[in-house]
Formats: C-alpha cells, structure tokens, sequence
C-alpha cells in the first residue's frame, strides 16, 4: 500500500482538478452561442406556379386542384377568376368563403399547398454553378451559396450583393461572406425572386 504525504496528496489534488477543468472550458467554448437565433418563419405568400388544393366541404363539385397562373390568378366554378399570388392560404381561404356565401350558406372552405413552384432565387457570378433554383422553404443566403456549388478561385467574396426587387425598386443588400461565416454578419433569409451576385 502507497503511502502519500499530505504535501504531495495536496500536489495530486491541484493536478487532477486542473485536468478536470481544461476539457470543461474547451468544452463549454465550442458550445457557446454564435450569432441570432433564427427569428419566426414569415408566413408562406401564394405565388404564380404553385399548386392549391381547394375543398369546399360537402361540395365535391367545387373542390378541385388548381394550379396558380402566371398572372397570379385562380379559377374556379361560381367564383371564376380570384387573386391568389401575394396571399396566405389563410387569407385565400377567407376570400373564397366570402365570394361563396353569395351563393350557400356558410361555406367551409380549405386551401392546402400541393406544391411550391414560386420560390426560386437565381444565383450569378463567381460560383460554380450559376443557375436559377427552385426552393422548397426557408433559405438563407449561405445555403443559396451551397446550392450554387460555392465559389471559383476568383470570386470577391466580401462583395456579394443580393439583388431585391419590390415593385419597380430594387434594392442592393450587401452581404460579407468572411463575416457572415464567423457570426459577424447576419445570415439572412433570401426571398422569391432574389438575384445573388457574386463578383
């Protein structure tokens, strides 16, 4: 049996909790927060080429899958042409029991999303694969980049401009792709319609 002095037992203790605590800081660092949690999704807005699932309950007549025109309208018995790019489903919803109820009482009436064909962003510039993709949901400006196969050997990476159109503005949104990589720019969402320009 060993038999340790209190001054070397001491020695031990100091070493043992000196390497218990160096894997708890290295640890507790790779943890620690980077950057904004993401904020709540925006509701989804109907665009041109999206497909809906319309039921009127109790009424197969009027229950139908319609795709969504290029001018942003849907047709449908009794109601004819209706506005559907801009809205929620929520609001198309409420618009198509409104127009209904001239012709039955209480109309119940859902609007489901079949399919999500509105939502491309085009990619340009100095990445491998420049091209306008159709996305499915949420995307940032970093997943946009991977989906474009990241960036050839000449590309200005601190440059990139995400081009936005509103009506007839457009807007140029800076975006650092070194800073947004380390948490110091936001990563932000793209929307319908963007052009990433990488220079």
């Amino acid at each position: 049996m060993i038999r340790w002095s209190a001054p070397a037992l001491a020695a031990v203790v100091v070493l043992m909790l000196a390497f218990a605590a160096a894997p708890a800081a290295k640890a507790g660092s790779a943890v620690a927060p980077v950057g904004r949690e993401p904020g709540p999704a925006e509701p989804y807005r109907i665009g041109a080429e999206d497909t809906l699932y319309i039921s009127v309950w109790k009424n197969d007549s009027l229950s139908r899958t319609v795709p969504v025109r290029p001018d942003g309208m849907v047709s449908l018995p009794l109601v004819n042409d209706i506005r559907a790019a801009g809205l929620t489903p929520m609001e198309l919803r409420d618009q198509l029991a409104t127009k209904l109820a001239e012709y039955m009482p209480n109309p119940e009436v859902s609007v489901i999303l079949t399919d999500v064909h509105s939502f491309k962003v085009s990619v340009i510039g100095e990445v491998t694969r420049p091209a306008r993709y159709e996305l499915k949901g949420r995307t940032t400006v970093l997943d946009v980049l991977a989906l474009a196969g990241g960036f050839t050997q000449f590309a200005a990476r601190q440059k990139i401009v995400v081009l936005r159109t509103s009506g007839k503005t457009v807007t140029r949104i800076p975006f650092n792709y070194n800073r947004a990589v380390t948490a110091d720019q936001e990563n932000f969402d793209v929307q319908p319609g963007d052009i990433v320009l990488v220079p």
